[in-house]
């Protein structure tokens, strides 16, 4: 039996023995009372629970957001080789009319660096660095 339950059983105690000493008219007073005091107690238990899973969740997401995870599906990465593609025609054609052979070179040299740069932001690791391996978190062994 909880420390709690045993005050709870105080309090029933207390409040039958007050029905007896006071009467019959005195009924629904005491028992709004020890209902009341019941309430306080349910009230409590509710708080804490809630504080306690808002404190598990806190916890999780913040665990969630260490760890290294791949924001990008399939065709989020697929639509942006697509774009790129269909962006590098009218590129080539300003940076070779304008500038000929160096300006194609610049163009293409712009459209390999982007996409370099979203392939190494979707896949860490890709170009020679290690991947960062998940942490372990401190509840578990």
């Amino acid at each position: 039996m909880d420390a709690r339950d045993t005050d709870l059983k105080k309090e029933l105690d207390a409040t039958l023995h007050a029905r007896r000493e006071l009467g019959e008219e005195y009924d629904s007073a005491l028992v709004d009372s020890f209902l009341e005091k019941l309430d306080q107690r349910i009230d409590g238990a509710v708080d804490r629970r809630v504080r306690r899973q808002l404190a598990e969740q806190q916890m999780q997401t913040a665990r969630d957001s260490r760890s290294p995870r791949a924001t990008d599906s399939w065709g989020e990465r697929f639509g942006f080789g697509i774009v790129s593609l269909v962006l590098a025609v009218p590129l080539s054609a300003i940076g070779g009319g304008v500038a000929h052979l160096p300006g194609l070179l610049a163009a293409w040299a712009g459209i390999v660096g982007v996409n370099l740069v979203q392939a190494a932001r979707t896949n860490p690791g890709l170009f020679g660095g290690s991947r960062p391996s998940p942490q372990k978190s401190d509840w578990e062994d």
